[in-house]
């Protein structure tokens, strides 16, 4: 009997999109309302990437490769919206999203609209929330006193993945903290650099439950929240046959290892963990549309699309396999972390 997964279709919560700027008006489209979309140039370095979401407001922009605060004054170059079936930019000027002859990429996410109060936590959350794919989109504010914190991120399950971000504040701590499942609550990454995995006790509070995100006490200089200001932050869980978040350690080959994630991905992403001085690796399909792919963006810098050797893996059916000898996602001996998202699950999937 076939296996029936939670997601009958991913292509309903997670899309993957090219498109050519034309310095006008651009649509995107695929099978849903998108509440994140996250957009880089592919054929210009020094352009920054772009996230916006629905509880922040569509036009309000947010830079993984920063620490900037975020900018409710992108309307002055271009203006970014969600429609019905995707996401659409208007050129006012600016070069970053939809310039002329330019080629770009959004990768957009389906939580559940409108966001609702979440008191799970000790913090209150505004919470857009997908249970069925695993995602929701979480704001709340820091505190200012000394405790221990935590917010509820509306999943039902703990989250394998989490992003945060401080709104509001761009100087001092990290930038953009992550969680991963695979190295726990007392480890976390930065998104916008290329150190590795840091450690400290209780960073992530008590850890993930399955109703909030464990932060630490305000007094900590590391906390992700930097005891003041507006948070954001992006939580994941898997999804068996739609998502996968999990750990492998690289062998030095061509013939890498293989990474089993249940479904055939459309969106891979790395990050070397043992060793700093390496890059968050992003490969998707829409961009490799053969194997081996090979063309690689970076969250943590402005430059344009690389493509080359030192990245090749195959995208498999249910899986992926590293087809490098590079320390960027198959040193021997490294440690790395990855998460994947499908547009179809496995029993759909076909290998390339």
């Amino acid at each position: 009997m076939p296996t029936t997964y939670a997601i009958p279709n991913g292509s309903t919560a997670f899309a993957a999109t090219t498109y050519t700027g034309n310095s006008g008006t651009i649509d995107t489209t695929y099978n849903f309302q998108p509440d994140m979309v996250w957009y880089k140039c592919r054929s210009d370095g020094a352009t920054y990437h772009y996230i916006f979401d629905t509880n922040r407001g569509a036009n309000n922009a947010i830079y993984p490769n920063l620490t900037s605060t975020e900018n409710s004054e992108f309307s002055t170059l271009n203006t970014q919206s969600f429609i019905t079936n995707g996401s659409r930019i208007v050129y006012n000027g600016g070069d970053h999203l939809n310039k002329s002859g330019r080629t770009y990429v959004n990768w957009s996410w389906k939580a559940n609209g409108a966001a609702v109060t979440n008191t799970a936590g000790i913090l209150t959350s505004q919470v857009s929330a997908n249970t069925t794919a695993g995602f929701s989109v979480c704001t709340y504010t820091a505190p200012s006193s000394s405790q221990a914190n935590s917010f509820g991120h509306g999943l039902g399950v703990a989250p394998s993945m989490v992003i945060a971000k401080n709104r509001s504040s761009g100087t001092g701590g990290l930038g953009w903290a992550v969680y991963h499942s695979s190295l726990g609550a007392n480890q976390y990454l930065s998104l916008n650099s290329t150190a590795a995995a840091s450690t400290s006790s209780g960073y992530w509070g008590s850890g993930m439950t399955s109703s909030v995100v464990g932060l630490p006490t305000c007094a900590s200089s590391t906390g992700v929240d930097n005891c003041t200001g507006n948070m954001v932050a992006y939580c994941w869980t898997a999804i068996p046959g739609y998502s996968a978040f999990g750990s492998y350690t690289g062998n030095g080959s061509t013939d890498g290892p293989f990474v089993f994630t249940n479904m055939r991905p459309r969106f891979i992403l790395i990050k070397r963990t043992d060793t700093a001085g390496f890059d968050w690796i992003l490969q998707d399909t829409s961009r490799s549309t053969y194997n081996s792919a090979d063309s690689v963006l970076n969250p943590n810098s402005s430059a344009a699309e690389q493509n080359g050797g030192g990245y090749n893996l195959d995208v498999l059916s249910n899986g992926f396999k590293l087809r490098n000898s590079g320390g960027q996602t198959n040193a021997s001996g490294g440690s790395y972390v990855y998460a994947c998202f499908a547009e179809c699950p496995m029993k759909f999937a076909n290998a390339r």
